[in-house]
């Protein structure tokens, strides 16, 4: 009988402690997604070389849209106006995002002939950046970046508007 009474209180304490027994789990995590808009294009503004005979130069927008220019590109006070382009960037919890892009694009005149833009910096740095994004899931971090444009002479680059397009990748780490 006494082993009967021992192995049904060891039984009694071991169900208690089943019954008392904590579970700990983390919460859910909020969305792992990137979002990514792109809020602006990069302008350079008006330009125009300083005579017929000029041999080019360049002109760069930063990332907080100043303008300047070298060789013989003379930058004109008129719309539009330069710009930086401008991406939204929402991604929950404070993760870090790391940019990729390709440092140089053509661009294409309306007229005839070619420019060669650099891209870049962004306010965080360079190509293969890593940066950390605003930890809240609804407040979105900006990206602002900024470029260069190789101006040649007025026969390699007639007046004209001058487009392109170029793709940056967003990754979370």
């Amino acid at each position: 009988m006494k082993t009967n009474t021992s192995f049904l209180i060891l039984l009694i304490i071991l169900i208690q402690s089943f019954l008392c027994l904590k579970v700990f789990s983390q919460p859910l995590l909020p969305q792992h997604s990137i979002s990514v808009t792109a809020t602006q294009a990069i302008h350079f503004g008006t330009i125009c070389l300083s005579s017929l005979n000029g041999t080019g130069g360049t002109v760069t927008v930063d990332y907080q849209g100043n303008r300047s220019s070298t060789g013989d590109v003379m930058l004109i006070s008129s719309t539009p106006t330069s710009q930086p382009a401008i991406f939204d960037i929402k991604l929950c919890q404070g993760r870090n995002v790391i940019i990729t892009y390709s440092p140089t694009i053509t661009l294409t005149g309306s007229n005839g002939g070619s420019m060669i833009m650099n891209l870049g910096p962004t306010e965080y740095g360079p190509t293969g950046t890593s940066f950390p994004v605003n930890v809240d899931c609804d407040f979105i971090t900006q990206m602002r970046m900024g470029g260069t444009l190789n101006v040649g002479n007025y026969g390699s680059n007639p007046e004209g508007t001058y487009t392109g397009s170029f793709s940056i990748t967003f990754n979370q780490e």
